[in-house]
């Protein structure tokens, strides 16, 4: 009885709120010890789950601020062909670090070819004196056939053929006409599609003469 009354003693109820119980008031640094142990667990959990909290914050916001790195140009393939007038060697190679290349595949029995002839010849000439080589590739056509279309529209920019598509083909050629632009590091900047006309073209060659972002290019002595 007298045991029973005095472990009683040890352990009294806090009525100071609904369904709360207070430490141990036992003396001895044992008993101290348990009694900080028992009150602080709920403060550690909340501590950990505080702690945690801030981890999950912390990580998406830097994952917020990631950004992925800009996806490369793809590499254009060489180009080596004739040229038709003078039979000289094109060589897309050695236009590299010096000129964009506008690839145009086009063909004389191409309507839109024909429609967008004029347009191509104004921006060749807009753009010679600007580091800028323009390259007509007649595509499933004949020598006379090609010679024909380019007197028709007076067209004086580098011409070859590619009869058998070869050329085209490494270039996702489809149907004429088809233009590509190739910055001067050898990459492929943009594909023009049957539909791109005068105004499309110029833009494409705009950006591609812009210099790389976050670098400027030497200025001319």
């Amino acid at each position: 009885m007298a045991a029973a009354l005095h472990r009683g003693l040890d352990f009294h109820d806090d009525f100071s709120g609904p369904g709360r119980r207070s430490c141990p008031s036992a003396d001895g640094p044992g008993a101290i010890a348990e009694g900080v142990n028992a009150c602080g667990s709920g403060t550690r959990r909340a501590t950990i789950l505080c702690v945690v909290s801030l981890l999950v914050a912390l990580a998406l916001a830097l994952l917020s601020l990631h950004v992925p790195p800009a996806v490369a140009a793809p590499a254009a393939p060489a180009i080596r062909v004739r040229l038709l007038d003078g039979g000289e060697t094109f060589d897309s190679r050695l236009l590299l670090g010096k000129k964009i290349l506008v690839v145009r595949f086009q063909a004389s029995w191409c309507k839109t070819c024909a429609a967008q002839a004029a347009g191509v010849q104004r921006v060749y000439e807009r753009y010679q004196d600007r580091d800028v080589e323009f390259l007509a590739l007649h595509v499933e056509d004949t020598e006379r056939d090609a010679r024909r279309f380019l007197r028709a529209h007076r067209t004086t920019y580098p011409t070859a053929l590619d009869p058998d598509v070869r050329v085209a083909n490494r270039f996702g050629f489809k149907h004429a006409p088809y233009t590509i632009v190739i910055n001067k590091r050898g990459e492929i900047v943009a594909r023009l599609e049957a539909t791109a006309n005068e105004a499309r073209l110029a833009a494409a060659i705009d950006s591609a003469l812009k210099p790389p972002r976050g670098k400027v290019l030497p200025k001319a002595p």
